[in-house]
C-alpha cells in the first residue's frame, strides 16, 4: 500500500506541477504588462513576508507528521486521533495570531517600503492576500498533516491543482478584462479557498473514525519548538532575500528576483514533489527497519542528487532565452542577467543536494539537537546579506545565501552521516563531486550547440530533448559509480513488476 501511494504521490504531483507550470507562467507575464514591475514586486514581497508568518505555526506541522508516522505504522487509531486533536488546537491558535499579524503587516508595510503605490491600496492588497492563510490554518491544517503522514499527498495535490486551475483561469479573465488591481485581488482570494472546501468534504466523508473528542496528545509534539528553529532557517534563505532587496533598493529590483525565483522554484517544486511522494515510506521505514532504511537512503540519494544536477543544468541553459521572450515589452528594468541565473543555480544546488540529509534528521527527530546549527545558518545568511547587498545589490544577496547554504549543507552531510548513520560522510561527498563534474562538463558542451531559441515552442522542445539526454547521462554515470544502489533499484523494480 505504501509503495502504491508513493507512486500515486509522485505521478499526481508531477501532473499537478506540469499543469501549474503551464498555467503559472501566464499570469505573471500578464500581470507585469498590466500593472508593471512595481506592483509585481509589491505582491511578491508581501508573499515572502507572509512566508515568515508560517513561523506562527511553531513547528506544529513538522512535529505532528513525524509523530503520526509512528502511530500510523502501529495502526493505533486512538493515538492518531489524539495527535490530530492536539494539532487542531495549535492550528486554531495559529490562525488567530496569523490574522493579527496580517493586520499589523498591512499597517506597517507602507511605512518602511518606498513606493508610488497609494498607501490604502497597499493596505487593502495585503489584507486580501492574508485571508486565505487564516482560513487554511483554522479549518484545514489538521487535515493536511494527517493526509501527508498517511502518504496521501496525491489527494492534497489534486485539490490544490483544481483550485490553481480555477484561480489562474479567473486571473487571466480579469487581467484581459482590464479590471482594477483591487478587484483582481478580491477574486483571487475568493477562488483560492476552493481547496479548503474540497479537503474538508473529503475528510468528513473518508475519516469518520477520527475521534475529535479524544484527549489531545500534546506530548507527541514536544519538539515543535525545535522544529520551529529549522523552519526559521529554511525561511531565512528562501524568503529573506527579496525582503532585503525591497528595503535596500526598490520594488523593481525585487521584481527581478521574484521572476527568476518563480522560474527556478518550478524545478524545486518538482523535486519536492518526489520528496513528499516517498516521505511517508522513508519515515515509516526508519521507525520500523533501520537496515532497510539505509538501503533506501543510499539509493534515493544517488538518483535524486543526479536528477537535481540534471534539472538545474537544463534550467541554466534555457533560462535566459526563456526570460527574453517572457519579459518582452517590459522595459522598466533589465531582467536578462546571466550572472543572476548562475547564482540562483548555485544556491539551488546547495539547497537541494542536502535534501536527503535534512529528511534523515527529521525522521530521526533530531530537531532539538540540531537547532543551534539552524540558527547559525539563519544568522550567517541575514548578516552577510545586510553587508553585501548595499555593495553588490542582487548579486550580494544571492552570494550571502550561497555562503550560508555552503556552511549548512556541509554541516548536514557530516552530521547525518557521522551522528545518525555512524559512517563516513565521504559517501555523500563523492556523489556531490561526481555530479558537479558532470554538471560543469554538460554546461560547457551546451555552449557549443547552435541553439535556435526564438519561440516558446522551440525552447520547450529543445529543453525536453536536452532533459531526456541529460537524464541518461547523469543517471548512467551515477549507476556506474554506485553499483550497489543500481543493483538494489533493479531488484526493487523487478519485484514490483513481477508482483503486479
Amino acid at each position: 500500500m505504501n509503495g502504491r501511494r508513493g507512486i500515486y504521490n509522485i505521478l499526481v504531483g508531477f501532473v499537478s506541477e506540469a499543469i501549474i507550470i503551464a498555467l503559472g507562467i501566464i499570469v505573471p507575464r500578464l500581470f507585469l504588462t498590466s500593472f508593471g514591475s512595481e506592483y509585481n514586486g509589491l505582491l511578491n514581497t508581501v508573499g515572502q513576508a507572509f512566508a515568515y508568518l508560517v513561523l506562527l505555526e511553531a513547528g506544529v506541522g513538522g512535529a505532528s507528521i513525524q509523530a503520526l508516522y509512528a502511530a500510523i505504522s502501529k495502526g493505533d487509531k486512538n493515538d492518531i486521533s489524539s495527535i490530530v486533536v492536539a494539532t487542531d488546537y495549535y492550528y486554531k491558535k495559529t490562525g488567530i495570531f496569523y490574522a493579527i499579524s496580517v493586520v499589523i503587516l498591512a499597517i506597517c508595510f507602507p511605512l518602511f517600503v518606498e513606493s508610488t503605490i497609494p498607501t490604502l491600496t497597499i493596505i487593502g492588497l495585503i489584507l486580501l492576500a492574508g485571508v486565505p492563510g487564516v482560513i487554511r490554518y483554522i479549518f484545514q491544517g489538521k487535515y493536511t498533516v494527517l493526509l501527508v503522514a498517511e502518504g496521501k499527498n496525491y489527494i492534497v495535490s489534486t485539490f490544490n491543482t483544481l483550485t490553481h486551475v480555477v484561480v489562474v483561469i479567473s486571473k487571466v479573465i480579469f487581467l484581459l478584462a482590464g479590471c482594477s488591481i483591487m478587484a483582481f485581488q478580491v477574486y483571487t482570494m475568493l477562488f483560492s479557498l476552493l481547496s479548503v472546501l474540497l479537503i474538508y468534504i473529503y475528510m468528513k466523508k473518508n475519516y469518520k473514525w477520527i475521534d475529535y473528542s479524544a484527549k489531545p496528545n500534546f506530548q507527541a509534539m514536544e519538539q515543535k519548538n525545535a522544529v520551529l528553529v529549522g523552519q526559521i532557517s529554511d525561511l531565512a534563505f528562501r524568503n529573506s532575500s527579496i525582503l532585503i532587496l525591497a528595503f535596500f533598493y526598490d520594488l523593481k529590483v525585487a521584481s527581478v528576483y521574484a521572476i527568476f525565483n518563480m522560474l527556478f522554484s518550478m524545478v524545486r517544486t518538482a523535486l519536492d514533489t518526489i520528496g513528499k511522494g516517498v516521505a511517508h515510506i522513508m519515515g515509516q521505514t526508519y521507525n520500523a527497519d533501520k537496515d532497510l532504511y539505509l538501503k533506501y537512503h543510499d539509493t534515493y540519494e544517488t538518483y535524486r542528487m543526479s536528477l537535481i544536477f540534471c534539472l538545474y543544468a537544463v534550467a541554466l541553459i534555457f533560462i535566459i532565452p526563456f526570460m527574453r521572450l517572457y519579459t518582452e515589452g517590459v522595459t522598466d528594468i533589465n531582467y536578462l542577467d546571466y550572472n543572476v541565473a548562475v547564482l540562483f543555480v548555485v544556491t539551488s544546488l546547495l539547497s537541494a543536494a542536502r535534501a536527503c540529509e535534512a529528511d534523515l534528521i527529521n525522521y530521526a527527530q533530531h530537531f532539538r539537537k540540531t537547532q543551534w546549527r539552524c540558527v547559525a545558518e539563519a544568522v550567517i545568511n541575514i548578516v552577510t546579506a545586510l553587508i553585501l547587498t548595499p555593495i553588490w545589490g542582487i548579486y550580494g544577496v544571492m552570494m550571502a545565501t550561497a555562503i550560508a547554504l555552503l556552511y549548512r549543507a556541509n554541516d548536514m552531510i557530516i552530521y547525518a552521516n557521522r551522528i545518525i548513520l555512524k559512517r563516513s560522510p565521504w559517501i555523500t561527498y563523492k556523489r556531490l563531486i561526481i555530479n558537479s563534474i558532470v554538471f560543469v562538463t554538460f554546461i560547457r558542451i551546451s555552449n557549443y550547440i547552435p541553439w535556435s531559441l526564438d519561440s516558446y515552442i522551440s525552447i520547450i522542445g529543445c529543453a525536453l530533448i536536452t532533459t531526456s539526454c541529460a537524464l541518461v547521462i547523469f543517471w548512467g554515470i551515477a549507476s556506474l559509480f554506485d553499483k550497489a544502489s543500481f543493483m538494489f533499484i533493479c531488484k526493487f523494480l523487478n519485484k514490483k513488476i513481477t508482483s503486479a
